[in-house]
């Protein structure tokens, strides 16, 4: 049987990057990755695989509908996995317009570029792509704020609060049309947050760990009580690849690591680690402070992934606490991702 052809968008970026090292140790499928390498896409996370018969690295912009159009012909992707997106919140709030350009019109262009080279019309696909699948890569973010109980399902209803959560809210809903408008064979994951190797140093976990090892103050934000749930990124490649392979077409699975943790006890986890592994005088927890609270901070997410695991059969392997500890040692071994 003939290898796959998968173009994986943003594989320079956090969770891409993650995903094509799991995609190259445990399948045969060539990848193309397509990164434009803005502050977000980092050659480094992909260095080791240069020479590998199945990477190929492309630098290009996911809005660019021609170089899209040239590498859809080039290779004939089978799959596309779609990470390619501006993500950063603070960034969104100070310079929303690069969030609706990549996140938006991005999306669009590789749903047209997918469609064009899978498809004769609607609901026609060619014979040489009758099992092409284009996975949508987005976030909780969308569904807005939770108070102090409840879950996110794929049922519940958009109230994206930020200019990154309404840009991605929106491309999820340009996914959607593409399959029910054209029957273009899609698949959209929602996860929450993530962490470990190869993360944006912006991020708040590699940030704990920056400041907390450079002797700074740890910044969290208003009183350190917003929660979230988080996701061991390994574990969220696993999802995602699962999804892709027997999702059902056209629906949404919702990928949660069930590890709802405020703040302010990723900061205190992450200092009692430094204080284990990397021991000073006082503790780390004392460089602790609380800054001003970002605008249109929601409170709370916590994913429900009674989905995927019920009808797909996955389960995060990681709970935060051995995570986070192969988080922090990564870090500790690569401080100059920091």
């Amino acid at each position: 049987m003939a290898k796959k052809r998968v173009l994986v968008t943003g594989g320079a970026g956090f969770i891409g990057s993650n995903y094509v090292d799991f995609m190259l140790q445990h399948f045969d499928d060539e990848l193309v990755v397509l990164d434009k390498l803005t502050y977000a896409g980092d050659l480094r996370n992909l260095e080791r695989f240069k020479g590998h018969p199945n990477y190929h690295f492309v630098q290009g912009d996911i809005c660019d509908s021609k170089l899209l159009e040239d590498l859809f012909h080039q290779y004939q992707f089978q799959q596309v996995v779609h990470f390619a997106a501006e993500s950063h919140v603070d960034n969104s709030i100070t310079g929303p317009s690069a969030f609706i350009e990549t996140n938006i019109v991005g999306t669009f262009q590789l749903l047209q570029a997918a469609y064009k080279l899978w498809m004769l019309g609607p609901n026609q696909l060619k014979d040489g792509f009758k099992g092409a699948r284009f996975l949508h890569v987005s976030t909780d973010e969308v569904y807005g704020t939770l108070g102090e109980t409840g879950l996110f399902t794929e049922e519940t209803s958009y109230a994206p609060n930020s200019p990154y959560s309404a840009s991605k809210a929106s491309s999820d809903f340009i996914v959607r049309s593409y399959f029910h408008t054209y029957g273009l064979p899609v698949v959209t994951t929602n996860c929450s947050n993530n962490y470990g190797p190869n993360q944006h140093k912006e991020k708040l976990i590699p940030t704990i760990i920056r400041k907390a090892i450079s002797g700074a103050p740890i910044p969290i934000y208003g009183d350190g009580k917003n929660v979230r749930d988080w996701l061991f990124v390994k574990d969220h490649c696993s999802g995602i690849k699962l999804v892709l392979d027997k999702g059902v077409l056209g629906e949404t699975y919702n990928i949660g690591g069930r590890n709802e943790r405020k703040n302010l006890y990723i900061a205190h986890a992450i200092c009692e680690l430094l204080d284990e592994i990397k021991p000073i005088q006082n503790s780390y927890k004392e460089q602790i402070t609380f800054v001003t609270d970002r605008p249109g901070h929601d409170f709370r997410y916590a994913i429900d992934a009674s989905k995927i695991e019920k009808e797909l059969g996955w389960k995060a392997a990681e709970t935060f606490e051995t995570g986070i500890k192969k988080t922090v040692t990564w870090y500790l071994n690569n401080t100059n991702r920091l």
